[in-house]
């Protein structure tokens, strides 16, 4: 049972990094957007197998389902350049490489700060432990990713109004 146990983790690892690897280096915005879909499934799988069948179905729900089908979209709504493909120029690549490190090495260094001590965690948590640990234990994390997810609706509104005024 270990021995399956790895190789789902091995098999939802590797769609997971895969699925990131091609919605990050895809050119395309639409098989980007597949990419992302396909990590999602891989860490809804961890969930699962995790045995937190609430927090993979609402990965499912939530993510899989409604975000992507919304960044869809924003995808078909938004106009692309005459070319057809989204194309970045060379130039704009370190600050997009330090504009994408940035959350991370700042969720990281309070992730590793905030948390030291590794916390037992019951063998099933009930959906008011999850709610009551969401918003109590780690409220800070939740505040954080909500910070995170604003920041990307704002980047995506104005990525629309630039393209807008060039059309």
């Amino acid at each position: 049972m270990e021995t399956l146990a790895f190789l789902a983790y091995g098999l939802y690892l590797a769609i997971i990094v895969g699925g990131g690897f091609v919605a990050v280096t895809n050119p395309n915005l639409v098989r980007a957007l597949v990419g992302l879909v396909a990590a999602m499934f891989g860490v809804a799988g961890m969930y699962f197998l995790m045995n937190a069948p609430f927090v993979g179905l609402m990965q499912l729900l939530i993510y899989v389902g409604a975000i992507s089908v919304l960044i869809f979209f924003a995808i078909m709504l938004t106009r692309p350049p005459a070319g057809g493909e989204e194309q970045t120029p060379s130039r704009r690549r370190p600050m997009a490489f330090l504009a994408a490190a940035a959350p991370v090495a700042l969720l990281g260094a309070v992730c590793f700060k905030a948390f030291k001590q590794t916390v037992d965690v019951p063998a099933e948590t009930g959906v008011k432990e999850l709610g009551q640990g969401l918003l109590g234990t780690y409220g800070l994390a939740f505040e954080l990713i909500s910070v995170v997810l604003l920041v990307a609706m704002a980047g995506a509104v104005l990525l629309g109004f630039k393209r807008r005024e060039e059309a």
